[in-house]
């Protein structure tokens, strides 16, 4: 096709929108704009929200990888070092610093009571991380690593249809139960 041609007729269709005086043509896009914006935003915000889940999912399986074989080891282990450790791998998608980080480290005699540990929750509509500690175990030891973050929903609209926590923020949460293999302790 002709270059010319095609310009003449963007120039023509240009022209005959700047024509119509009706108001039809402006009513019926500011009609579909804002539907259409909720709906990028909310996509938008789901993807993101996906994404941080799915980061924090590979973190969680690394460290917990990490344990299994022996690399990071319970002697070496505090609270402040496995924090920094998870908080360091997950800054591309959150807060500087992690502020709302949660890790619960603990050793299991079975994977049946590592199966039966719940997420519980205070009656002001927050995880409840009192019991929460980080306590590796030793060679050959069943362990469980549930990391958990209190994620900010950003869009106004979906807060109230996406937060399951006070203040507008949704739980994202990942869980690895492993035993350790042999290695010196």
């Amino acid at each position: 096709m002709d270059t010319g041609k095609a310009q003449k007729r963007r120039i023509d269709f240009l022209d005959r929108f700047r024509r119509d005086r009706k108001g039809s043509v402006a009513i019926e896009f500011a009609a579909l704009a804002i539907p259409f914006s909720l709906l990028v935003f909310a996509i938008l915000e789901s993807c993101i929200s996906f994404a941080a889940q799915q980061t924090m999912s590979n973190v969680t399986d690394d460290v917990a990888r990490q344990f299994r074989t022996g690399q990071l080891k319970a002697a070496d282990m505090t609270e402040t070092r496995l924090r920094d450790i998870i908080c360091g791998r997950l800054e591309i998608m959150v807060s500087q610093g992690c502020p709302g980080l949660e890790i619960d480290l603990r050793t299991y005699d079975t994977f049946a009571d590592a199966a039966r540990q719940r997420i519980a929750f205070t009656s002001a509509r927050d995880i409840d991380t009192e019991d929460f500690r980080v306590e590796p175990g030793q060679s050959m030891s069943k362990n469980m690593l549930r990391v958990f973050y209190r994620w900010p929903v950003m869009t106004d609209f979906l807060r109230k249809s996406m937060s399951n926590l006070k203040d507008g923020k949704t739980l994202l949460f990942a869980t690895v139960t492993w035993q350790n293999e042999p290695f010196d302790d």
